[in-house]
């Protein structure tokens, strides 16, 4: 399955505040927890990284502990289950597009 994360920034913290409370927390050793993939990782300015996963359903539970130890603090989390559908647009775009 896929999962976005949004880690919206806190902005009551500046840069080197949150980059050191993740680091105290483990963040980077942690996250992402072993078998998950990272599909894309996004510096989204005003809100903060966009994180979308890639990973079988029984690390779900992993995910979320792990951002809950680690990252929770420094960011506010919101997650949206995601799927992959440009191959999917790409053939709809074709099909829709041919002449009549």
């Amino acid at each position: 399955m896929m999962l976005t994360v949004f880690m919206r920034h806190d902005q009551s913290k500046n840069l080197k505040e949150i980059n050191e409370t993740i680091a105290k927390n483990g963040y980077f050793e942690q996250f992402p927890p072993e078998g998950v993939e990272v599909v894309s990782w996004y510096v989204v300015m005003g809100i903060g990284q966009v994180v979308t996963l890639r990973f079988p359903p029984e690390k779900l539970r992993a995910i979320n502990v792990v951002l809950e130890n680690t990252a929770w603090g420094p960011y506010r989390t919101d997650f949206y289950p995601t799927y992959d559908y440009k191959d999917l647009a790409e053939q709809q775009k074709r099909m829709m597009s041919r002449p009549k």
